[in-house]
């Protein structure tokens, strides 16, 4: 990003605040969450807000923040690309960059659950709320609900999410659960990436809230992924995770999943915006391709 740009991003803040919910108000919103290939494809870039900048070799890969708002636009540009997933720093940010024209927003929404923080597992709700989400005209938001089993504060996270779904439903806005089973290894929580720990996992996040007529599941994928969706009718979409040594092998496992009936997408960030040859455009294209 040229030094001009930041410099006039950091001044429309500073002297032009509103000129975020004017650019929220004329943005033109997507027809559909799918592409004319019949698929969702949104680009994950709500990690800073976690703490969680590391990218495959590089620790500090998400903490250039002109860096990955060039990544982001770059990927967002590219045909087939249909949204994106972000917090209201970074959302906000790309709207006056005029890159979310025509393209699904979805907020994120419980950031509190700090990577390495002794309260990581109280995964608070410290973004969106659908009340904001509606005033941006925004087209959904997206929680991450881990399931500790050994830890009573999961139940305040679920509680929560549910409650989240419940409003995001009746908002008529997509409600995207990411639920894991979680446990705690050598003072770290991990999660459970076994096919009968994720199906688990669906079967509970499937059940939140009095309505899921609007709910989608965001999944990792793993080994015995037809048994591990056939937990649920909710639509899904695959997540990406940490970035792949081996891509062609991760993309292979996409293409093998995305051919299953309720998989209706991919959301995926660092392992596009961080590719191992650093060519995001190859990666984007790559990934729209599966689709």
């Amino acid at each position: 990003m040229r030094a001009d740009t930041l410099r006039e991003l950091a001044a429309t803040r500073v002297e032009r605040p509103e000129a975020i919910a004017e650019a929220a108000a004329a943005r033109t919103r997507p027809a559909s969450p799918l592409g004319e290939h019949g698929k969702a494809m949104i680009i994950a870039a709500d990690h800073p807000a976690r703490g969680a900048l590391r990218s495959g070799d590089r620790p500090m890969a998400m903490a250039d923040r002109a860096d990955l708002l060039d990544r982001l636009c770059a990927a967002l540009a590219r045909p087939g690309v249909t949204g994106v997933l972000g917090t209201a720093d970074i959302l906000e940010d790309l709207l006056l960059l005029g890159a979310l024209e025509g393209r699904t927003a979805i907020g994120s929404m419980n950031r509190g659950g700090l990577t390495g923080a002794a309260w990581e597992i109280d995964d608070r709700f410290t973004g969106y709320d659908a009340a904001g989400l509606r005033a941006m005209r925004f087209e959904g938001g997206k929680m991450l609900l881990r399931l500790h089993y050994g830890d009573p504060r999961t139940a305040d996270t679920m509680e929560a999410c549910a409650r989240a779904v419940d409003e995001l439903n009746t908002a008529g806005l997509t409600a995207m659960v990411e639920p894991f089973i979680s446990h705690t290894v050598d003072g770290a929580v991990r999660n459970d990436l076994s096919p009968d720990a994720v199906a688990r996992s669906v079967a509970i996040g499937s059940g939140l809230g009095r309505t899921t007529a609007h709910t989608w599941l965001k999944l990792p994928v793993v080994d015995e992924m037809e048994r591990v969706v056939a937990a649920s009718t909710l639509p899904v979409v695959l997540l990406g995770g940490e970035v792949s040594a081996d891509p062609d092998a991760a993309y292979t496992r996409w293409a093998e999943a995305l051919k299953l009936p309720t998989v209706k997408g991919l959301t995926v960030g660092r392992s596009l915006l961080y590719p191992a040859d650093d060519d995001v455009v190859g990666a984007v294209d790559t990934a729209v391709g599966l689709l």
